[in-house]
C-alpha cells in the first residue's frame, strides 16, 4: 500500500452533528489506507462544532469558514489537499470500507476515466433502506440529460483543476451534476462500480430534496453555460424538453384524477354552493 497514491477525503460539514461522525469513520474504516480526511466547516452551529471538537484529533485537519455554501468548502477543501486523487463526502452520507480500494484500482489503469462513482443505497435520516439506485456513468453525449453519478465520488484533482472546480453559481443544488457535465466535455468517462459501495442519506433538508423547488433556475443556468453541449445534440436536447413537458402533463392529469383532488374539488364545488345560499 505504501506505493499508492495519496487520497484527500474532503467533508464539507454544516450543521449535521448527527451524522458527521458516521461519515468520518466511513473514511477512516477504508481499507484503502494510504489517505488524508480534510473537514470544512462551513459556519456550523454550536452543536455541530462541539462534535467537530472531538473529531480534531482523528482527522488531519478542519478548516473553519463562514458560510458560503457547499462548491466553496468542497474547494477550499481541495485546494487544501496534498493529494493526487479526491474523494468528496458529504457530511450526512458514508461509504463502504471497499469503495476507495476498488475505485482507485480503476481510476490508475485507465487514463481516460476522471471520476469514479457506484452504487447506491438511498437511507432515510435513521439510515434505513428506502431503495438502492444504479447509476450508469455518463460520457458528453448523455451527462447533459442524466447525470448517472452519485454527488460523492473519487476524481483526479487535475482534472478539478482543469474544469476550473465547482462552480460556486450552483447555490441551489445540482452542483455535482454541473461538475460532472464540465468533466466529460474535456473527453473524460465517468466510471460506475457495479457494487453497493455508498449510502446517500435522503431528508427533507437535503441539498437535492430542496433543489427540486429550484429546477427551472438551475436547469436554465447550466443549459445556458453548457450551450454548445445541448446545440451539438439539438435533436437529443429537444426531445428531452418535449418529454419533460408530457412528464408534466401525466403529473398533473394524474393529480387531478387522484381521490384527494376528486374530494378536495368536490368539497369547495359545495362550499361555494352553500355560501350562495347565504347571499
Amino acid at each position: 500500500m505504501k506505493s499508492n497514491k495519496l487520497i484527500s477525503i474532503i467533508i464539507p460539514c454544516y450543521n449535521d452533528w448527527q451524522y458527521i461522525e458516521q461519515a468520518v469513520a466511513s473514511a477512516l474504516n477504508q481499507t484503502y489506507n494510504n489517505i488524508e480526511v480534510i473537514i470544512v466547516d462551513d459556519g456550523s452551529d454550536t452543536k455541530t462544532k462541539k462534535v467537530l471538537s472531538t473529531l480534531k484529533a482523528k482527522v488531519d485537519k478542519i478548516i473553519t469558514q463562514e458560510n458560503q455554501g457547499v462548491c466553496v468548502a468542497r474547494n477550499v477543501g481541495i485546494e487544501e489537499a496534498k493529494g493526487d486523487l479526491i474523494l468528496v463526502l458529504d457530511s450526512d452520507d458514508y461509504f463502504e470500507p471497499d469503495f476507495l480500494a476498488l475505485a482507485y484500482r480503476k481510476i490508475i489503469e485507465n487514463d481516460s476515466i476522471a471520476l469514479i462513482t457506484c452504487w447506491s443505497n438511498v437511507v432515510n435520516s435513521c439510515g434505513d433502506l428506502l431503495y438502492v439506485t444504479h447509476p450508469t456513468g455518463s460520457d458528453s453525449n448523455e451527462i447533459l440529460y442524466y447525470n448517472n453519478a452519485m454527488g460523492s465520488c473519487l476524481f483526479k484533482k487535475e482534472v478539478w483543476r482543469q474544469v476550473g472546480g465547482y462552480d460556486l453559481q450552483m447555490k441551489s443544488g445540482y452542483e455535482d451534476w454541473e461538475f460532472n457535465i464540465s468533466i466529460a466535455k474535456k473527453g473524460y468517462k465517468i466510471h460506475v462500480l457495479e457494487r453497493i459501495l455508498f449510502n446517500y442519506r435522503l431528508t427533507k433538508n437535503s441539498r437535492n430534496t430542496k433543489a427540486i423547488a429550484f429546477q427551472k433556475n438551475i436547469r436554465k443556468y447550466v443549459f445556458s453555460k453548457h450551450k454548445d453541449l445541448a446545440m451539438k445534440n439539438y435533436e437529443k436536447t429537444l426531445n428531452f424538453f418535449l418529454d419533460e413537458i408530457e412528464k408534466s402533463k401525466i403529473e398533473a392529469l394524474r393529480y387531478k384524477t387522484s381521490n384527494s383532488y376528486m374530494l378536495g374539488h368536490f368539497f369547495f364545488r359545495n362550499l361555494n354552493k352553500i355560501f350562495r345560499n347565504f347571499k
